[in-house]
């Protein structure tokens, strides 16, 4: 028995010092790799080699070097980068024909390489050379922010074009820029490096395809109006905006046999609708907007029986006709409904909606009724665009309205009227909202002052031409940024820049902070309009 017990004592202090023996595998490599060797020389001159070698420490992969990688000029075609998709120590560079003269070039790779075991990126390594006898050592830096967002994309460049015998400001459309660098979104910082004396166009460019060509519907810009000079124009700030296309209206699609939907793209301006053709028809019509795209409907009320239709679109700046061929299509039938479901908000009228032109209300057939079935006073406002009816009325908290309307109430463009409809809604109290005063300090009127959430949507606006004191009350609680926008020409919007004008975009301030609105709170904010 004692000689079990001793076996049994040895074999446990064995698994003991074996299991306090067991390799941890070591500290894990937080190390980036390592340049060892670049062939020919980084910051070579006169260069004329047929392959670039860099030469690293540790194995290394390039990752998403069509997004990092930034060769300034711009090379065409592009050359082979070697590895794609394995492991290695070497970076490879080759098939680059199309070099030019006295021309200072650099590869900045961003953070595409990285070590193949850890991923450990070598941020912001570049690789320089001249096929001239020097090395261009001129720099422009700055920042980049958008002129009415509060944060920019991941996807800016800053380019220069030369200022030469051959430029025109259109160039940005058709060719590539002379030199380029990245946006770094997290500070918004640039900098382009190793560049020659001269003037220069500079720009910023938002784009998703990186073909360093601005297209105007696609992509954002952001300009100075003077070209810059190097060296003594080093520093520059500038903010990006989409343009506006010119107003522009689509051919019409119909869409019932009675309506016709007109598609438009551009800031939109009041135009007319005529028929042409077929000659002297005996009509009517009504247009509404679509809710949720840039189309007008246009509604057409006949009697005669039609095959195609010729439309005449026209305002003081423009006359376009328009064909339509037309099919035979089921004409849709009068449907109402509320915007609201369950809970109408203090600032807010109770909306009723169709989806056929409303034409008339009958107010003897309309009631509203307070929880203790008293009548509550209303007035109602046809907004014909939009094909609303707005109901106004004085609300108190804590409190349940009936609204009912008698069939004949509402009738639509096409005589249908409603069926006998009824909706119930409640408010809340006081207190299950928050109350936001703004003090605003050096304004500059008129401006237009937004509540916007995270994501930039407008929750709540104001304009003011006159009083620096804002006041959001009864806002729902959230947290929510400030966007001031200064109204320079009075037409109650934000309104864009256009390159080849010159015309920047109005000023746009964000207050720095999110604020933060509580239920039951008053919150007093001072801004300092800078």
């Amino acid at each position: 028995m004692t000689k079990i017990r001793f076996s049994l004592f040895i074999l446990t202090i064995v698994l003991s010092c074996a299991n306090r023996g067991t390799p941890t595998g070591g500290e894990i490599d937080s190390e980036p790799p390592i340049v060892l060797k670049s062939t020919p020389e980084n910051f070579s001159t006169n260069f004329n080699a047929e392959e670039i070698e860099i030469i690293f420490n540790e194995y290394i992969r390039l990752n998403n070097t069509q997004k990092e990688l930034i060769i300034s000029p711009p090379i065409e075609p592009l050359p082979l980068i070697l590895p794609l998709g394995s492991a290695n120590k070497t970076i490879s560079i080759s098939e680059f024909d199309s070099l030019k003269e006295n021309t200072t070039y650099s590869f900045h790779f961003g953070e595409s390489i990285e070590d193949n075991n850890e991923k450990n990126p070598l941020s912001n390594y570049r690789y320089v050379f001249s096929t001239g006898n020097y090395i261009d050592s001129l720099l422009v830096k700055g920042m980049v922010k958008d002129a009415f967002n509060r944060e920019i994309s991941e996807n800016i460049n800053v380019l220069l074009y030369e200022v030469d015998s051959l430029f025109s400001d259109s160039i940005i459309y058709k060719e590539k820029p002379k030199y380029v660098a990245k946006v770094i979104d997290s500070t918004n910082k640039f900098i382009i490096q190793n560049i020659k004396e001269g003037k220069y166009l500079i720009i910023a460019l938002e784009e998703e395809n990186k073909d360093y060509t601005f297209q105007s519907k696609v992509d954002k810009i952001g300009f100075i109006k003077n070209y810059i000079d190097l060296p003594k124009d080093s520093l520059i700030n500038l903010k990006v905006f989409q343009e506006s296309p010119p107003f522009k209206i689509g051919k019409p699609k119909q869409k019932s046999n009675r309506s016709f939907s007109f598609g438009y793209e551009g800031e939109y301006e009041f135009f007319n609708i005529e028929i042409t053709k077929p000659d002297n028809l005996k009509y009517s019509s009504r247009i509404t907007q679509e809710k949720k795209s840039d189309s007008l409907i246009y509604w057409l009320k006949t009697d005669s029986k039609l095959d195609s239709i010729v439309f005449r679109v026209f305002n003081d700046n423009f006359s376009d006709t328009l064909k339509v061929n037309l099919r035979n299509k089921q004409n849709d039938s009068l449907i109402i409904k509320s915007e609201q479901n369950k809970t109408l908000k203090f600032n807010d009228n109770f909306i009723i909606e169709a989806n056929l032109p409303l034409q008339s209300v009958d107010r003897k057939k309309i009631t509203i009724l307070d929880k203790d079935s008293i009548n509550v006073e209303f007035d109602i406002k046809l907004d014909s665009i939009k094909n609303q009816y707005n109901f106004m009325f004085n609300k108190e908290e804590e409190q349940e309205y009936r609204i009912e309307l008698l069939p004949g109430a509402l009738k639509d463009f096409y005589e249908n009227n409603n069926d006998s409809l009824f909706y119930k809604i409640k408010t809340r109290t006081y207190n299950d909202y928050g109350n936001l005063s703004l003090n605003l300090r050096n304004v500059i009127f008129p401006i237009i002052v937004e509540l916007v959430n995270a994501t930039g949507e407008v929750k709540y606006k104001s304009y003011s031409d006159r009083s620096s004191s804002i006041n959001f009350d009864n806002i729902d609680a959230g947290k929510y940024f400030i966007r001031i926008i200064f109204d320079e020409n009075k037409n109650k919007k934000f309104d864009t820049g256009n390159f080849l004008m010159k015309i920047k975009p109005e000023k746009v301030l964000y207050f720095p902070d999110e604020l933060d609105v509580r239920a039951g709170w008053d919150l007093v904010q001072e801004f300092i309009l800078q």
